[in-house]
Parts: structure tokens; C-alpha cells; sequence
């Protein structure tokens, strides 16, 4: 389960990480807290939109910052955005604790924040392939999901506890200084260690991976997989919000623990995941899981009933992505690693701007539950439809051999055997 931390670069990077998480968990407690209570005094809406121009750059940069990752040093490209989304947060910070915050300074820091992630999350997920070997990249992907769900059990329920003991700007300014840690920790991992992928050939454009995206009808699927769940699955900061103060009259302490507890789930799903290898069988399961948890959270008749089912919704919306992640990245070949991770950010976190003001319109004008029952009619949805390709297709499998330098792949059509170290045959 721990076997990725025996080494040193590693075990570096996930505190620096886990740091990381932290401090962004108890920000974005800050931030929905700061926007949908102390400056429009309950609007909905206004923190969806917030949520949409957050995430908006992902749908125009994100592409491109993959075909970058795959040029240039993924590490640079990770400092230089972890420096940017660093400032924005102490000036954010420093307007919140001098009493000058406004919302449109809330959207314009949502909006920078997002053009820095957008650059740093294909060069992240795609470094993580440099630090470990093959054989452990599954391992480690699934402890990186472990530190990122460890941090949701604490971070927003510490976020909480801190914003009613010392406010919301100084929970921003702890967050500060996790950009510090983790920045430290990037610039501490050791040269000589890493196991840089080589520099793509010519252009290395975006229209080179599309292609090869096209050409392999296992990563559609996964991708398919990744952008529902993204897109329908992760509105928590929304409806989280609107059920703990609407539908059932609690303040923050309330709210940061339903993502504590939704925390519990997902990190007993990422170390669940780290012990097994990815099989597709497990997303059904996970679909299953999250698409009735769901939809008993809709009608649960208190708090507490509500709070213990973040636990399943949590352990089925981690259990899904890890594994759809760790089947993506274990099956493309590393210079085109960088822009099939693009691809992966993109369809995770592009369809945000688009319906989070849905969700939040909905919590406004139908209801709180809405917001809930909205995304497990679409969970639900995919889960019928991987169901049936999988059923039409059940040639489809990615193996993953340990004992080989990279991954084999079977396709769907003719049964073609891929090694990525020696090309097609």
C-alpha cells in the first residue's frame, strides 16, 4: 500500500503535497464561505459563478499546457505556477483581513488562479511518472489521491473550526505559507534521482495527441468516465454549502464537516486503490456506490443522516477518478504523457464553468436537494452507459505488467498488442 515511499524524492513530494492540499482545503472552505455568507449573504448562484471562472481557463489552456509539459521541464512549470497561485492568495488574504475585499476581486483572483492550475496540473500529474518507476506509478497516484483526500477529511473542518475562531482571512493566510512548504519541497527533490520522460519530437502539438487519443478506444472511454464524474460529480462546494445552511439552518463548523467526513470515504478509497491494480469492474462499483449514496443524501430527513452519507458519496466520486487516473496514466506512452493528462484535467475539471451556476441556480429557485439529486441522475446515467459498452466491447483491457518497463494494451478492434518501448506490432 506505503510501497511508493521507500523512495526519498517521493516521500519529499507527497509532504510537500499533502502541505499543499491542506491549506487549499481550508481555503476553499474560506472562500465558499466568504462569498456565499459575508458578502452576498446567501446567494447561491454568486458562488457557482465564482466556481465557473475558476475553472474556465481550464476549458482554453488546458490543451496547450500539456503539449508544453511534454517540451519543457515539468518541475519549472509546477514552481513557476505554484509562485503565481502563492501571490494570489496573500493578496486575496491581505484584502479579506484589511476589510476591502469586494466580489469582483473574488472573481478576478478565481480567474488568475485558474490560468496558473491550468498549467499546473498536466505538468503534476504527468511528473508524478518521473519521480517512481513504472511499476510503482499506480502505487503512487493513489497515495498522491490518499494525501489529496486526507487533507479534505481535515482541511475543511479545520477551515471551519478556524474561520468562527480567528476569520476568514487569516485561514487564507495559513494557506500562504502551504505554498511555501510546497514550493520548498519542489525545489528539494534531488536531480539526480528523476527519471525525466525525454522531450517530445518536433511540435509536439495538441493535434498530435488528439490523434492519438482517437486511435485508442480505451482512453475515450476513461476520458468519458473522467469528465461526468468531474463535471456531474464534484459540486460539493456548492451543495455542501446550500444544504448545511439552507436545508438544514447550520453554520460553519456544520459545513466544514460534511467535507471532513466526505474526506473519510475518499482516503479509504485512494489507499483501497494503491493495493490493487485498476480494473474497470471497480469504477462500476464506485458508480454504483456514489449514484445511490447520492440519492439518499437528497432526501435525508436531517443533518446528521445527510453528514454520514458524505463518507459513500465520497469513497464512490475518489474511487472512480483514482482508477480511471491511474488506467490513463499507466497505459500512454511517456512523451505523450504531458497532453493525454491535458486531455484528463480538461475533461475533469472543463464542464465546471458551465453548469456549476446550474447547480447553484438550482440550489436558489428549486431547492437545496436539487443540487444533490442533479448529480446522481447524471452518475447514474454513466453508469448505464459504461455498462453497455463494456458489455459490447469486453475485449476492452489495459494490463499492467510489473514486471515490464511499460504497460501493454489490448484494443478493442483486431485485438492489437502495443509496447510502448518498442512501438506497434
Amino acid at each position: 500500500m506505503f510501497a511508493s515511499l521507500s523512495i526519498p524524492n517521493y516521500r519529499i513530494f507527497f509532504i510537500g503535497t499533502l502541505a499543499a492540499n491542506l491549506g487549499q482545503w481550508m481555503a476553499r472552505t474560506a472562500q465558499s464561505w466568504l462569498v456565499l455568507v459575508i458578502l452576498t449573504h446567501g446567494n447561491a448562484s454568486a458562488l457557482g459563478w465564482v466556481t465557473a471562472v475558476n475553472f474556465l481557463p481550464t476549458l482554453l489552456l488546458t490543451p496547450w499546457a500539456g503539449a508544453l509539459a511534454d517540451r519543457f521541464p515539468k518541475r519549472r512549470i509546477m514552481v513557476i505556477a505554484q509562485i503565481v497561485l502563492g501571490i494570489d492568495a496573500a493578496l486575496l488574504s491581505i484584502l479579506v483581513l484589511t476589510g476591502h475585499v469586494q466580489l469582483w476581486m473574488v472573481f478576478l483572483f478565481a480567474g488568475l488562479d485558474g490560468i496558473a492550475s491550468s498549467f499546473y496540473s498536466p505538468a503534476m500529474q504527468s511528473f508524478v511518472s518521473e519521480i517512481v518507476p513504472i511499476s510503482q506509478l499506480s502505487n503512487a497516484i493513489s497515495l498522491n489521491s490518499a494525501s489529496f483526500n486526507g487533507a479534505r477529511l481535515l482541511g475543511p473542518g479545520l477551515g471551519g473550526l478556524l474561520i468562527a475562531a480567528v476569520g476568514v482571512g487569516w485561514v487564507m493566510a495559513i494557506n500562504v505559507c502551504c505554498f511555501v512548504i510546497f514550493i520548498a519541497s519542489l525545489i528539494m527533490l534531488r536531480s539526480e534521482q528523476l527519471h525525466p520522460a525525454p522531450p517530445a519530437k518536433g511540435k509536439a502539438g495538441v493535434s498530435e495527441g488528439i490523434r492519438y487519443v482517437r486511435g485508442r478506444p480505451d482512453l475515450i472511454l476513461l476520458l468519458a468516465i473522467g469528465f461526468m464524474m468531474g463535471t456531474f460529480g464534484f459540486n460539493f462546494n456548492i451543495s455542501d454549502a446550500v444544504m448545511a445552511t439552507q436545508a438544514f439552518g447550520k453554520g460553519s463548523g456544520e459545513y466544514g464537516l460534511l467535507g471532513s467526513v466526505m474526506g473519510i470515504g475518499a482516503i479509504i478509497a485512494a489507499l483501497g486503490a494503491a493495493r490493487r491494480v485498476p480494473r474497470l469492474r471497480y469504477i462500476e462499483l464506485a458508480l454504483v456506490v456514489y449514484t445511490v449514496s447520492m440519492a439518499a443524501a437528497t432526501f435525508a430527513p436531517s443533518y446528521a443522516t445527510f453528514a454520514v452519507l458524505m463518507a459513500p458519496i465520497g469513497w464512490g466520486a475518489v474511487s472512480t477518478t483514482i482508477i480511471a487516473n491511474s488506467m490513463v496514466q499507466t497505459s500512454v506512452s511517456p512523451q505523450m504523457r504531458g497532453r493525454v493528462m491535458s486531455f484528463w484535467a480538461l475533461m475533469v475539471m472543463g464542464g465546471t464553468p458551465l453548469v456549476s451556476p446550474i447547480v447553484g441556480w438550482l440550489g436558489d429557485v428549486v431547492s437545496p436537494r436539487a443540487t444533490m439529486a442533479f448529480g446522481a441522475v447524471f452518475l447514474g446515467l454513466t453508469f448505464i452507459v459504461v455498462t453497455w459498452v463494456v458489455m459490447r466491447n469486453d475485449s476492452i483491457r489495459v494490463h499492467f505488467d510489473p514486471s515490464k518497463k511499460a504497460p501493454w494494451l489490448r484494443i478493442v478492434r483486431g485485438h492489437v498488442t502495443v509496447d510502448f518501448d518498442r512501438h506497434v506490432r
